[in-house]
């Protein structure tokens, strides 16, 4: 007798990264029930064992976990693409719009971004910010598994306007306790809701923007709640610059000081750890958040993801900012990742398209402490997954004899834009490429309207004369 199911997808090639590989299954498919993968196997099997609703057939079509994007600022993708090609592209690009991002700009931001890297496969998203109010909610609407983070630092606005390259940053420790009470407010509010489809982690922005006795306070609270630590780490020479001025010491010695050091801490962009630094973290059991695109066109710098590993440690990937990494798109931070590596350490075997296939999935899941509910299609998993139709110019032909050539292809040739199917706890995001819980038109135009009202507040202020494209852009080059 079948047991009935939900849905069945059927004829798929399966990608199920259990184990140590990609697990791959030439015909092969799910069934979920409910919120939850009930089998996988080959197609053959799943149809004498089960009946259901939604039968899908997924002829040449690649079936693999959703993506997980560890590392996100949504809201600046209200600002997309103002701050690249430049030195100090905070300072330089980004500031003058940080100076007037109104809250109905900053959640347009977050809904293009959800609307961005779900329909490039994401799943799973890292987001990272201030908490203004409707900002989970988004989450919570879209569907997406969100893994939200308060920011918390102690750096007034009204100060900050004064501060310059190479001072100390000016601390108010009432802004860090308003900033720690918000955090705390997120996370009772929020913290396993929508089914435990939305968690929050705590965020101390950095080392170098926070007081010692409020990142210990921090720290004390994240384990009393039993969550983990989201936060830059030797992000770049301007956090290390502070840091030697204010304590003597690098950021990672005064991490493992303060007892930051540990498997609590998620270690994003480690951007300046020099190869003795990242043995140390990578040793403490800390995880690796690496955005090879954001710190590529930002910095010019590539992150030590392959050391990190090399010395047991766990390595997500994020896609950061859209301000001056310009997208929030997987496949790109995928594709990025290898290339850069390959480069840098002149070898075309350093980071293969399986590995960087397995950051972006189980193990990003492993480096996020959810390995146990999401990153692999695994019976009694959560249902997050995604369809790639791999009958798309660029992922042909398709060869599994004598070499099979679909990860390396859908690593180095997708772009996302082959996503055809998104979905997170047995329920469709995106369907047949048509979003079923957000209104792409209507997101696209709030955003565009609410980034040339940000935009006009932006050129009305002096500040925007700082901004270092401008130089660019009268000359005809922008």
């Amino acid at each position: 007798m079948a047991y009935l199911v939900d849905r069945l997808i059927l004829h798929a090639h399966l990608l199920t990264m259990a184990g140590a590989g990609v697990g791959y299954l030439p015909d092969g498919g799910v069934a979920i029930h409910g919120d939850r993968l009930v089998d996988v196997g080959p197609s053959s099997l799943l149809r004498s064992r089960y009946a259901a609703h939604d039968v899908i057939d997924a002829t040449g079509q690649a079936l693999l976990p959703g993506l997980i994007d560890a590392h996100m600022h949504s809201q600046w993708t209200i600002a997309r693409g103002v701050a690249q090609d430049i030195h100090h592209w905070m300072q330089k690009g980004l500031a003058p719009y940080a100076a007037h991002l109104a809250p109905e700009a900053a959640l347009a931001g977050t809904r293009l971004a959800l609307l961005e890297a779900v329909r490039a496969g994401a799943t799973t998203v890292g987001d990272y910010a201030l908490p203004l109010e409707g900002w989970p909610e988004i989450f919570a609407e879209t569907g997406v598994r969100a893994v939200l983070t308060a920011t918390i630092n102690a750096l007034s606005a009204q100060d900050m306007a004064g501060w310059r390259l190479g001072d100390l940053y000016p601390f108010d420790e009432r802004i860090g306790q308003q900033r720690i009470d918000a955090a705390l407010k997120l996370h009772r509010e929020w913290h396993e809701s929508e089914g435990g489809r939305i968690t929050v982690l705590f965020g101390p922005q950095g080392a170098d923007m926070l007081p010692r006795d409020q990142l210990r306070l921090v720290k004390q609270l994240a384990s009393a709640a039993g969550v983990m630590l989201h936060m830059h780490v030797a992000q770049g020479d301007r956090e290390i610059d502070q840091m030697m001025k204010r304590y003597g010491r690098r950021t990672p010695d005064f991490l493992e000081q303060i007892g930051y050091l540990d498997d609590q801490l998620l270690a994003v962009h480690l951007t300046e750890a020099t190869e003795d630094e990242t043995d140390l973290v990578a040793h403490s059991g800390a995880k690796m958040v690496l955005c090879s695109g954001s710190i590529g066109i930002i910095d010019g710098i590539v992150p030590p993801a392959v050391r990190f590993r090399a010395k047991g440690g766990l390595v997500a990937l994020g896609s950061d900012q859209a301000t001056g990494n310009n997208c929030h798109n997987l496949f790109n931070e995928m594709k990025l990742t290898a290339l850069f590596n390959k480069i840098l350490y002149r070898d075309p075997t350093v980071l293969p398209a399986w590995e960087v296939l397995r950051m972006a999935t189980i193990e990003g899941a492993q480096a996020l402490g959810m390995a146990d509910s999401i990153g692999s299609l695994e019976a009694g998993k959560q249902a997050d997954l995604i369809l790639v139709d791999l009958n798309q110019p660029n992922l042909q032909p398709l060869l599994d004899d004598p070499m099979r050539t679909m990860v390396p292809n859908l690593v180095y040739a997708a772009n996302g834009s082959e996503v055809d199917s998104v979905m997170v706890a047995g329920r469709f995001l995106m369907r047949n490429r048509q979003m079923q819980t957000m209104d792409a038109t209507a997101v696209m135009a709030t955003a565009q309207r609410e980034a040339r009202l940000l935009a006009r507040e932006v050129a009305a202020d002096p500040l925007h004369r700082e901004l270092a494209l401008l130089t660019a852009m009268e000359a005809g080059q922008l």
